[in-house]
């Protein structure tokens, strides 16, 4: 049973709330294994197509957990790589989910925080939500969550925000990419129901393959071996059951049978 987490389920989309409010979210052991878990349940649950993570109280995440933290300086240090390691597997876990994943921000996003909304595939924050890379002020780096971090930032907003652990706004944030939307608090919900509502109108194998099209493809050089390589994954997708049946739809000017159906209306 889930102590740290709510997982709530709607029309083929499920959103999993973060739920230690009385500490910010704060991630300790025992949360880190329930996202991780859930993650990898809800990856292989074919009634659900997309999912969101998103926080309860007044903060998304708020970054390491205070006894956690004292309990690392305690530790050994293997016991402080076990600890580390399975961060780094929660993360890789969202960061490559089958799903489109989408944070819900609101309050502070902080550390690790930044790790579980720049893993997720889309980030929409409220405009009064604030984001901070502490770890240096407390004697460390941000190790585990920088390659999902640096990859929605980039190396040179980076080198500022890494060093300096300021607290920047969503409107930086949204400057610089980590954030792809702002809205006011209270349009949340409704920002990302419009965001879910376009992933229905999406094949559920393509989003998927086209997930690990950006994966495998951000950041090679252009050439030969990638022309051919793209090219060929586009062929075998033209080939799958979803490839067939979306051209078949849209030649037939009719929905693909993987958009749902609007219920009658009385």
């Amino acid at each position: 049973m889930l102590q740290t987490l709510e997982v709530a389920y709607g029309p083929q989309t499920a959103v999993v709330w973060l739920a230690r409010p009385d500490v910010r979210n704060a991630l300790d052991s025992r949360l880190i294994a329930e996202l991780t878990e859930t993650f990898m349940a809800l990856a292989d649950d074919s009634s659900v197509r997309a999912i969101v993570l998103a926080g309860r109280g007044k903060a998304f995440c708020a970054g390491a957990d205070l006894n956690a933290m004292r309990a690392s300086a305690q530790a050994t240090q293997d016991e402080n790589r076990a600890d580390a390691q399975a961060m780094s597997t929660l993360l890789h876990t969202v960061y490559t989910c089958p799903k489109p994943t989408i944070a819900r921000i609101h309050g502070p996003c902080m550390a690790g925080g930044m790790g579980l909304a720049t893993a997720c595939d889309i980030a929409v924050a409220a405009r009064e939500a604030r984001f901070a890379l502490t770890e240096t002020r407390l004697g460390l780096i941000p190790a585990m969550i920088s390659p999902y971090v640096l990859r929605a930032m980039g190396a040179r907003a980076a080198s500022r925000w890494f060093l300096s652990a300021e607290v920047f706004d969503a409107a930086e944030a949204w400057r610089m990419g980590l954030v792809h939307e702002l809205c006011e608090a209270d349009e949340l919900d409704a920002r990302i129901n419009a965001l879910l509502g376009s992933f229905m109108l999406a094949s559920p194998h393509a989003l998927a393959e086209s997930k690990r099209l950006i994966r495998d493809v951000a950041g090679r050089d252009i050439e030969a071996s990638l022309l051919d390589e793209t090219a060929a994954r586009l062929a075998a997708q033209r080939a799958t059951e979803d490839g067939r049946e979306g051209i078949a739809a849209f030649l037939e000017k009719r929905a693909p049978r993987w958009v749902p159906e609007l219920p009658d209306a009385e």
